[in-house]
């Protein structure tokens, strides 16, 4: 379905077929938001769009963000829109499970959590400033606390989340109309957070749609752009 986005604001978001991509996906369209999601899983993708489309009009379009070819389908389709209110780069890659110490680490998987976790980013949100900048818009990149903190097993995936940190700091510095922020959501139930700690019950960790309220706050507030943990705008709601 091809949205009519002319009075409602528009989101796209990486990485929505499940965990906190989609619960995010689900919090924007209880507020009316009309939507762009992508994934590589074009099924659970289609699942995903389904299970929204009662709520808002939702365009879901498979594939991998390292592909440019990808990259462009999603901006034609903020073009189709006519507006892009807010980009939220949720896809990532955490690496090979279990996590590799970095001095055994697999430089080809290395290059792969770079290349979705910072360099997908970043040429997606080249890709959409123009639309961004008309609607002084909110860029979200998807943190954690592997950013800034020295966790064993954890460098290339956090390094990398370190580099999208400061990548958010230099996109806000440059471009003063938008509002550009990493947010760090803490530990959750998702699968990507299983891979990285395979055979461990992570019952104990809460559901991604916990801290969603904390990222429509977050929109809501609009503070100065920057880094934040979503702890800071909303406690989290009881799984």
């Amino acid at each position: 379905m091809t949205p009519d986005a002319s009075n409602r604001p528009v989101a796209l978001i990486t990485g929505a077929s499940a965990g906190l991509g989609l619960a995010l996906a689900h919090g924007l369209a209880d507020r009316g938001w009309a939507l762009v999601i992508d994934a590589r899983g074009a099924e659970a993708l289609k699942n995903a769009a389904d299970a929204l489309a009662d709520r808002t009009d939702v365009v879901p379009l498979a594939g991998d963000v390292t592909d440019p070819d990808h990259r462009a389908d999603l901006a034609d389709a903020i073009t189709e829109l006519g507006r892009l209110d807010l980009l939220i780069n949720n896809a990532s890659y955490l690496g090979p499970s279990p996590l590799q110490a970095l001095a055994a680490a697999d430089l080809d998987e290395l290059r792969r959590v770079y290349e979705v976790d910072v360099l997908a980013p970043i040429a997606l949100t080249q890709a959409l400033l123009p639309a961004l900048t008309t609607a002084s818009g909110v860029v979200v990149n998807i943190s954690s606390d592997a950013a800034v903190e020295a966790y064993e097993t954890w460098g290339g995936y956090g390094s990398a989340k370190a580099a999208l940190d400061h990548v958010t700091r230099v996109l806000a510095a440059e471009h003063p109309a938008l509002a550009v922020y990493a947010v760090d959501p803490g530990d959750l139930r998702t699968a990507m957070h299983q891979a990285a700690f395979p055979g461990e019950d992570i019952s104990d960790r809460p559901e991604p749609a916990t801290v969603v309220p904390a990222f429509l706050q977050l929109l809501d507030s609009r503070p100065a752009s920057g880094r934040y943990r979503a702890a800071e705008f909303a406690p989290a709601v009881t799984s």
